[in-house]
């Protein structure tokens, strides 16, 4: 579900992490912090309690292609 322009809203389930969600949403489990940053609200726990509202940034693809990625994760990469 769409919040707003550029976020998606994720309720959580009890034992999700920041992690995982970036990982759902940006398929890079590393790329957490603009999730962090966009809940200044939310309370930064090792997982989640169920029913905790999450807006998710929708990241431009460049943003998620020029993470750290190693070779084999990279588009870019010669198949």
């Amino acid at each position: 579900m769409t919040n707003q322009a550029g976020f998606v809203v994720h309720v959580t389930t009890q034992g999700e992490r920041w992690d995982l969600l970036a990982y759902r949403y940006y398929g890079i489990a590393t790329l957490y912090a603009p999730i962090i940053r966009a809940n200044p609200k939310v309370v930064i726990e090792p997982v989640f309690e169920a029913g905790i509202t999450i807006d998710v940034p929708i990241l431009p693809e460049s943003t998620v292609v020029s993470a750290d990625l190693p070779p084999w994760r990279s588009k870019t990469a010669s198949a």
